[in-house]
């Protein structure tokens, strides 16, 4: 009989003995895991990872019960920092010993979430943009003439004690037009210059640090190697100092030491919704808060959405927008104690072409 041979397979193929340590992988498994079959065989499996959503717990219960477990939103972070998500399925069964063991099969789902991500959010700054704008035809009109009709009034008044009110009529209806304006964004691309991403990003840290509690830490890991990138400045400090604001409260809440680090690094052949570059920058902002909630991911990205009473919830909206100006993306990373908000910014003039790879 013909021994099947899992090294043509593409899962990811590994097996476990009844101390989750590793008795056979495949050579998918050795490119996912990152180590060939002499050097981690007979390793446990978890000391691999500096963090696993994955319990061992999980997989021994599967060998006690003799059933079937399966996840398919596990993520591990190797040792490095090197961050995976994978789809497993753990498979109990027993040697010719008797011996309980686990056989486990999975795959990195990494890069379709990353495009199911990026499609999302095309799809969220679509239809926020429509909504809004919508809304915007609806508000603004009547506020135009809420406003023109205060002026009159104030007018014709002659008790100037009674201008107080015309003046907060007035003052609210410009506040609400700011407001819907703010909600709007820019309809024109801004104008761009060469300019250095730290000294954006050292603005952004000294504004920060003026409302920040004392017990909050910033924290620089900056890449010296990194180009000058063609940019609206404003719009992209703009955009970074949001997300290090929601840092900021997120932290405020708790009493124990806060960080935020702001890292910079360059990528190389990066696609971006559909498109590939030769180089990319990427703005990392990252906290020990409490992370984002569960009921906020999916919408963190649409005008209004707020997980603070009284916030507006047009900072990540504006933040959006003037990334996706600039061709670039946001995406985010949270769990309780690591969130990361990584703004890719690609340097056009490197872009290529899927269909000839010419710049």
């Amino acid at each position: 009989m013909v021994q099947p041979d899992f090294d043509q397979l593409l899962t990811a193929i590994v097996q476990l003995d009844a101390r989750l340590h590793i008795r056979y992988m495949n050579a998918a498994a050795e490119a996912l895991l990152d180590g060939s079959r002499k050097r981690l065989l007979n390793a446990p499996l978890f000391s691999l990872f500096s963090f696993s959503s994955l319990e061992p717990e999980v997989l021994r219960h599967a060998m006690r019960d003799q059933q079937s477990v399966s996840d398919s939103d596990v993520t591990w972070v190797f040792h490095d920092g090197q961050r995976i998500t994978i789809e497993f399925i753990a498979q109990p069964l027993r040697n010719d010993d008797g011996e309980a063991q686990v056989l486990l099969e999975f795959r990195q789902v990494d890069q379709i979430r990353r495009i199911n991500q990026e499609t999302s959010q095309q799809q969220q700054l679509q239809a926020a943009h429509s909504i809004v704008r919508g809304l915007a035809h609806e508000i603004k009109n009547p506020l135009g003439g809420l406003r023109g009709a205060a002026q009159l009034l104030a007018s014709e008044l002659a008790d100037k004690a009674l201008h107080e009110y015309t003046d907060l009529i007035i003052s609210q209806a410009d506040r609400l037009r700011n407001l819907v304006d703010r909600m709007l964004g820019s309809h024109e691309l801004p104008k761009r210059m060469t300019t250095n991403v730290h000294e954006v990003i050292e603005r952004v840290i000294a504004v920060a640090e003026l409302s920040a509690p004392k017990r909050i830490r910033f924290v620089r890991d900056y890449d010296p190697s990194l180009p000058e990138l063609t940019m609206a400045a404003d719009a992209i400090e703009q955009a970074i100092l949001n997300v290090v604001m929601n840092a900021c409260e997120a932290l405020a809440e708790r009493e124990q030491q806060g960080q935020i680090s702001l890292r910079t690094r360059v990528l190389h052949q990066q696609t971006l919704y559909g498109q590939r570059y030769r180089q990319c920058a990427v703005i990392e902002v990252q906290d020990n808060g409490p992370g984002v909630p569960e009921q906020l991911k999916e919408t963190l990205f649409y005008p209004m959405v707020s997980g603070r009473a009284g916030g507006t919830g047009l900072g990540l909206a504006i933040t959006q927008n003037a990334v996706h100006q600039h061709a670039g993306k946001v995406e985010v990373l949270s769990e309780p104690g690591d969130t990361r908000f990584l703004l890719y910014l690609p340097y056009v003039e490197t872009r290529q072409s899927h269909s000839n790879g010419q710049e």
